[in-house]
């Protein structure tokens, strides 16, 4: 069993030198409470979305001469671009539902038929800034096209829009992406 010696030099054991400290510590504690009350409250930090944390936002307003016909391009530090319609696009801003979608741009060429494979991509589709991407058929009437904006090779095609069009007005950004490209 070991018994607690007094320090050299001191009169007091050690038992009675950690209670003043422990009271010390308690008093101060006390008053803690109080003096963080008074200040004032720190904002909690936001936590950016995948997309503003990851992507670079740009975007081409008024694509081949139509107005508000806008388009956003995502640029992940890789070098791979998403391309969605922006929130200006009419389609977007007017409320006008979305009959069907075609990714058959002629009669010998379709965005569906574009098979990627290997680590240099081949087979990709290349496209220049004003490629036609799909096409956009609303209930009124309206037909939009979507192009490009990029230089580069299409990656992949957001099958799920053909199935379900209604997917590209409820969610914006990387929730309905039209198409994956490789700059």
């Amino acid at each position: 069993m070991r018994t607690t010696q007094p320090r050299a030099g001191r009169t007091s054991p050690a038992g009675t030198y950690w209670s003043e400290v422990f009271a010390f510590w308690r008093a101060r504690a006390a008053a803690w409470p109080v003096a963080m009350a008074t200040e004032p409250a720190a904002p909690e930090p936001t936590v950016p979305s995948l997309v503003d944390r990851y992507f670079t936002r740009w975007y081409k307003a008024d694509v081949k001469g139509k107005p508000c016909e806008d388009h956003c391009i995502l640029q992940h530090s890789n070098r791979i671009c998403v391309i969605t319609l922006a929130g200006s696009h009419p389609v977007l801003q007017s409320g006008k539902t979305i009959k069907s979608i075609s990714y058959q741009i002629s009669t010998n060429c379709s965005r569906l038929q574009n098979k990627v494979s290997g680590k240099f991509k081949r087979g990709a589709q290349f496209l220049t800034e004003l490629a036609p991407l799909c096409k956009i058929y609303c209930s009124d009437g309206e037909e939009y096209t979507v192009s490009s904006c990029v230089r580069g090779r299409l990656m992949e095609v957001n099958e799920n829009i053909l199935h379900k069009p209604s997917i590209l007005q409820e969610k914006l950004l990387l929730h309905s992406p039209l198409f994956f490209f490789y700059l």
